[in-house]
């Protein structure tokens, strides 16, 4: 896949593996803005790749949805490599209320890719 920007975040420390792996791939990609896809893309936008890399404690790999993380990305098609990686560090607590099974942080990496 021919490669047009990587952006990269070591994040995020959320207690839900969802809310930390949306973070991290939304910060990968906030700060970044190809306005001439429909130039540099052959097709544009409807031809657009995403290789989005995610690095998740081997723990929680099992409870990743990645059809709700999709929905952080506009545009492309989407090909998920998750790994094993990311931290799991002790949050000092857990609040029952919020469904929170333990008191662990889960830090996710995640690395987005653009080309076609």
């Amino acid at each position: 896949m021919p490669q047009l920007m990587i952006a990269s975040r070591l994040i995020y420390f959320l207690i839900k593996i969802l809310f930390a792996t949306v973070r991290a791939c939304r910060n990968a990609i906030e700060f970044n803005s190809i306005p001439s896809i429909k130039w540099l893309v052959p097709g544009g936008y409807d031809n657009l790749k995403l290789s989005v890399i995610l690095a998740v404690p081997p723990k929680y790999r099992d409870e990743l949805d990645l059809d709700a993380v999709s929905a952080v990305f506009p545009y492309g098609d989407i090909e998920f490599i998750i790994q094993d990686g990311g931290m799991i560090a002790p949050s000092g607590i857990a609040i029952e209320k919020l469904g929170d099974a333990n008191e662990d942080m889960v830090v996710v990496c995640a690395s987005v890719t653009v080309g076609y």
